[in-house]
């Protein structure tokens, strides 16, 4: 392996950027947040899933004029040294991070109680442990190198796509039968509640987020200031479809009470509401459950492959400027991996895997997604009318959303992100400080 850090190989093109996206949000936000979302909103959760929508399309537009005008690995950490003051940079590489360990972390524990379910398991420390092992094996593929990886993550996203299809099919005439019972109090506004609904807002902005993982590939993306921009565009477009999709089903086929329920009792919630399908005159058996659990694990799968990439990305950027040890910037020349960032970062979820509380390790990822995103639209503003793709005032909106949903996500979380956030500066101060 070299010392020094040459450029990574541009090899993606707008088909792979935008299964890069999906395979990166279409994952734990489908298979366990909509459920814990529920747990917070009741069946207001699809209004939660709307304006999740919003706030991540204001994101999008900032990220993907960035990722255009500025097409490297490390995605806002880079914008904020180029366009902000330097302690701002770290910060946005820092909560990066963080968040998206975090959520790699949800994947990885999500993936282990889809298939504990299938096993008829229900201990938790079989579970973690489950969930390590697929860690160590995701890693695995994430070292083998972004061509071949690509090519996972595309028959991934497409069998994912294909089971929530066959859940939405499956689920839509009970749906539509239980719709008066189960949906129509959306037009009462009964047990309606503000805070909850925006508490729901920022665990949902999360689940759309994997469109960042397209600009966080920005060195090796073909024709960045085209593709980049699309595909983060469409690939906001589809997910949000599909989130309301699988949710009207869910609620509309068991009720918001019971689906929530479903979602605090264990991690299976799809494959628990799926399992409700089983009626002769439907046809679909038993099937479905079944499926869905594979879609899951599949899904996820995907997700972790994806955040092990982004994230190592970043860290390869960190490393570089020096905010990281600098054993993390070498590059493999045989695969074009950085190797050692990959392995850091697979350490990082590890850890958070570790934790074992699948709610904890989403709520924590949207606190620090949120101080992420809110920077990445700080950075738009600092672009000029030549760099500029997008109205202005998208950012404004992201900059101003990301802030104000940040406050309420329970205070248990919010302390514990002031002081991961604490020790970041700490480091940056410190010892980075020192090694320069």
């Amino acid at each position: 392996m070299p010392n020094t850090s040459p450029e990574l190989h541009r090899a993606i093109g707008i088909w792979g950027a935008m299964m890069m996206g999906l395979g990166s949000i279409v994952g734990t936000g489908v298979f366990v947040s909509i459920a814990i979302g529920t747990a917070i909103a009741g069946p207001y959760i699809i209004f939660a899933i709307g304006l999740a929508a919003i706030v991540a399309i204001c994101n999008g537009l900032s990220s993907a004029q960035l990722a255009a005008n500025y097409p490297v690995s490390g995605g806002t950490y880079e914008y904020g040294y180029r366009l902000l003051p330097n302690g701002i940079g770290f910060v946005a590489g820092w909560m990066f991070l963080l968040a998206k360990s975090a959520s790699a972390a949800t994947a990885a524990l999500g993936l282990s109680g889809y298939l504990m379910a299938n096993l008829d398991s229900t201990d938790n420390d079989l579970t973690v442990a489950v969930a390590m092992g697929v860690l160590v094996a995701t890693t695995t593929i994430a070292l083998a190198g972004i061509e071949r990886t690509n090519r996972v993550n595309v028959a991934i996203v497409s069998f994912t796509l294909l089971t929530l299809m066959i859940f939405a099919a499956a689920g839509a005439p009970t749906a539509i039968t239980n719709f008066d019972t189960n949906l129509s109090v959306l037009f009462s506004f009964r047990e309606f509640s503000v805070p909850s609904l925006l508490h729901a807002t920022a665990l949902m902005f999360v689940a759309y987020t994997g469109y960042g993982r397209i600009a966080t590939l920005g060195e090796e993306v073909n024709n960045p200031h085209r593709t980049i921009p699309r595909a983060i565009i469409i690939t906001l477009g589809i997910a949000m479809l599909l989130y309301l999709s699988i949710a009207v089903v869910a609620l509309g086929s068991v009720g918001a009470e019971t689906f929530a329920a479903i979602g605090e009792d264990q991690m299976a919630s799809l494959r628990r509401v799926a399992d409700t399908f089983t009626s002769e005159e439907q046809g679909w058996g038993g099937l479905t459950g079944a499926i869905i659990s594979l879609g899951a694990i599949t899904a996820m799968l995907g997700v972790l492959i994806n955040l092990l990439l982004g994230l190592s990305r970043v860290m390869l950027a960190m490393a570089r400027r020096g905010d990281m040890p600098q054993l993390l910037s070498q590059i493999s020349t045989h695969r074009s991996v950085p190797v050692n960032a990959t392995i850091a970062v697979a350490a990082i979820i590890g850890t958070m895997v570790l934790i074992g509380d699948i709610e904890l390790t989403w709520s924590f990822s949207a606190f620090a997604v949120l101080i992420y995103y809110a920077i990445t639209n700080a950075c738009a503003l600092k672009l000029n009318a030549e760099q500029r793709i997008f109205p202005i005032w998208t950012a404004w909106i992201g900059l101003i959303a990301c802030l104000g949903l940040c406050f309420w996500i329970q205070r248990d979380v919010l302390i514990l992100g002031g002081v991961l956030t604490g020790l970041g500066l700490l480091w940056n101060r410190v010892i980075v400080t020192r090694n320069n």
